[in-house]
């Protein structure tokens, strides 16, 4: 029977057994990871772990003690350079086991034994654990008591919360309309150097537009002129006509103040009448003269 016996000596004799387990160390030690039976394992994690606890003593003797058991330099030098940083807020448990199933031939079990600090992939979905609140259960008056003090300073920080609140609402509103005020006014300038600069390009762009805008101002200028002039020949034509058809229309109304005169004036018959009188008397004179 095997009462008492918590060593297990692997099937090796116990030089055989200290070699093996120190080769295996210095293997975890440089590769992070070994691939291994869980019962070796289990025996290599009693036998590496102190000595990385003893890693994070960086002396002379902790390295002393250390290389004691791995005999291996550069085992040592990684375990006391490297591997301490790493392990350096961990309280122990620095190893961990994977069992991958059962080996081919004879059956035994197998794993992957690996350095806790060297696997990023389980320290990236690792999640900070819950910390369990205890309390005690009290009576009712304790609670009641315990609302009617807690009350108050709950509703006093509640108004400093909200004061500062509006506070820091009030600031930041009138930083906002600061900062506003100077982004207007570029947008005003940087609007007005556009415009300007739009306006001496369309001007220097266009020098024929200018020509051209001349030339038409002064046809219709001509145009105008032109147009004037034909109407002063029209309004002589005119007047030149109206003249004719009074010239014309002349006769008719002196035969018509002849037809007239007879019946209006009596005088002018008499008159008529003197002058052929004198004009007889005349001839009398002239006979006489003349005997």
């Amino acid at each position: 029977m095997r009462h008492g016996k918590k060593i297990n000596h692997l099937g090796r004799t116990a030089s055989h057994r200290k070699a093996m387990l120190s080769n295996m160390a210095s293997s975890l030690i440089l590769n992070k990871r070994i691939s291994t039976t869980v019962a070796k394992a289990k025996a290599l994690r009693k036998y590496v772990e102190p000595l990385m606890t003893k890693a994070k003593d960086d002396t002379t003797h902790s390295r002393r003690v250390v290389f004691s058991y791995l005999n291996n330099k550069e085992s040592v030098k990684i375990l006391f350079d490297e591997v301490a940083e790493k392990i350096a807020a961990r309280p122990g448990g620095y190893t961990r086991i994977i069992k991958t199933g059962t080996r081919l031939g004879d059956n035994a079990e197998m794993c992957i034994m690996e350095l806790v600090d060297y696997n990023e992939l389980l320290l990236k979905e690792a999640k900070p654990a819950k910390s369990k609140r205890r309390s005690r259960r009290g009576g009712k008056s304790k609670k009641a008591a315990a609302e009617a003090t807690t009350a108050p300073a709950a509703v006093e920080t509640a108004e400093d919360v909200v004061e500062e609140v509006a506070g820091d609402q009030v600031e930041t509103a009138g930083q906002e309309v600061v900062d506003q005020e100077p982004a207007e006014t570029k947008a005003g300038a940087v609007a007005e150097a556009v415009e300007d600069t739009t306006v001496g390009e369309v001007v220097e762009e266009t020098p024929e537009a200018s020509d051209n805008q001349e030339a038409t101002a002064a046809e219709e200028n001509v145009v105008e002129a032109e147009s004037g002039e034909a109407s002063d020949t029209e309004d002589t034509n005119d007047t030149a006509r109206a003249d004719a058809g009074e010239a014309v229309e002349s006769p008719e109304v002196a035969e018509t103040s002849r037809e007239a005169s007879p019946e209006q004036s009596p005088s002018a018959e008499s008159k008529d009448e003197a002058k052929d009188d004198e004009g007889g008397n005349e001839d009398t004179t002239e006979d006489d003269k003349e005997k």
